[in-house]
């Protein structure tokens, strides 16, 4: 991992070299691609409930809060290159990541009741870089980048790259992607299950010594810790863009994704119908955690069709149908219509309809059977379909005339978001964005 971050900061070092040492035989005028150095504030708030956390097998309080700052810096090296470098921290509070030690907030344990103990909160911390370079017709682009992620059970690298080539006079433009994921689980288990672990205690474990276990005394999960910690993706997209006449534009879109390694959640829980419960307070002890393939197939294709109707009106749509080899099939449809109320405000309505198949692998809360092989009781995995409803406002003023230092305000993004499914949850997100221009 660190000979191919290495390797890239070799890369980027010797194009800014070059682009810096090379001159204009021609001399002739050629727009910059990022005339100064752009930097964007974000920041989003988002909480989320529901009663079926697969933390405590598809039954229990999904309520999460989440706060996320980012910063993106985009710096112009010269006419034809970029870099840009993009920092985020998401600080979160979970009641249903707090029940994978649902015994260590002081209070009877219960799967519909936050603990309060260390798995409550986490912190998780992205960084990603490009470097992205123009032709000097600005016919072709093309791009590198690199990633890191990390979080108390997680940590990703990522790297890879475009290109872009446009055609026809710029009316038609055609891109391909790929990108690649190295990313290491450092697997935190259910609780009441670290006793059954090779060389544990088993029913001898301090645990239950001190608690009293109820329903069935005899509690025996089916457990062993994942061998295999790892999991790779492997992605690459396609999408073609044409404008079709003076007010409307089509882009096709084309995504494949194989992921290897360990693609079950360690610390998710799952309860057979054909084991009896064992409780200690109002919390079932695991029968087993999720198991599912360690390969997966994804297939996403779909499609944007904007028209511009007049000085006021644009409408934008979407449409992606998606399927794997897990047995989802998905649709998606949604519709965006920004309305130009002033030279400088466009507000942003919108709605996005979601549809799926469920996994080969899920069935609820105390459905599954011992004898499985595979088996999840993660609701993202289920058959549901789900509501989208979106407002923003924008205001744009590439005059910068508003300055703070040495940066110019250039547009300021306010967005919320509400999505509901019809398994009961629902989800709400405000989102801030400010764009400031270097002077």
């Amino acid at each position: 991992m660190k000979k191919i971050t290495l390797m890239y900061c070799a890369l980027f070092t010797c194009f800014y070299l070059t682009a810096q040492t090379k001159k204009d035989s021609t001399e002739t005028y050629k727009k910059r691609v990022l005339e100064a150095t752009e930097v964007s504030l974000l920041s989003s708030y988002y909480t989320q409930d529901g009663d079926n956390a697969a933390v405590t097998g598809g039954s229990g309080t999904e309520k999460l809060n989440d706060v996320t700052p980012t910063i993106v810096v985009a710096i112009p090296i010269n006419d034809d290159d970029v870099v840009t470098i993009n920092a985020e921290v998401s600080a979160y509070t979970s009641a249903s990541s707090s029940n994978i030690n649902p015994f260590d907030g002081g209070k009877n344990a219960d799967a519909f009741v936050a603990s309060s103990g260390a798995s409550s909160s986490d912190t998780w911390a992205h960084f990603s870089g490009s470097y992205s370079h123009s032709s000097d017709d600005r016919n072709s682009i093309w791009s590198a980048n690199l990633s890191a992620s990390s979080e108390f059970d997680y940590t990703s690298f990522g790297f890879g790259g475009s290109y872009t080539k446009l055609f026809n006079e710029k009316n038609t433009e055609l891109s391909i992607n790929a990108n690649i994921y190295l990313d290491k689980w450092n697997p935190v288990y259910p609780y009441e299950l670290r006793p059954f672990a090779d060389g544990g205690r088993g029913l001898n474990d301090p645990l239950f010594s001190q608690y009293q276990i109820t329903g069935n005394p005899n509690y025996q999960p089916r457990f062993s810790e994942f061998a295999d910690q790892k999991r790779n993706s492997y992605s690459a997209g396609l999408s073609f863009s044409q404008i079709l006449s003076k007010r409307l534009q089509g882009v096709f879109l084309a995504d494949f994704i194989s992921q290897q390694g360990l693609l079950s959640t360690p610390f998710q829980r799952v309860y057979f119908s054909d084991v009896d419960g064992s409780y200690i307070q109002n919390f079932q002890l695991a029968d087993a955690i999720e198991q599912l393939p360690d390969s997966r197939f994804k297939v996403a294709l779909g499609g944007r069709l904007n028209y511009y109707i007049n000085e006021m009106f644009t409408l934008r749509t979407y449409y992606r149908y998606y399927f794997d080899n897990w047995g989802i099939t998905s649709h998606t449809a949604s519709i965006e219509v920004p309305i130009k109320i002033a030279d400088k405000f466009t507000l942003y309505p919108s709605y996005r309809y979601y549809t799926q198949t469920a996994a080969d692998y899920f069935a609820p809360y105390e459905v599954h059977v011992s004898t499985e092989q595979f088996y999840t009781s993660d609701y993202d995995l289920s058959a549901f379909n789900a509501n989208q409803y979106g407002f923003g406002i924008s205001y744009t003023d590439i005059f910068t005339t508003f300055k703070l230092w040495q940066l110019g305000l250039k547009s300021i993004d306010l967005k919320y978001l509400y999505y509901q499914r019809n398994t009961g949850f629902s989800a709400n997100m405000f989102s801030l964005g400010l764009k400031f221009i270097m002077n």
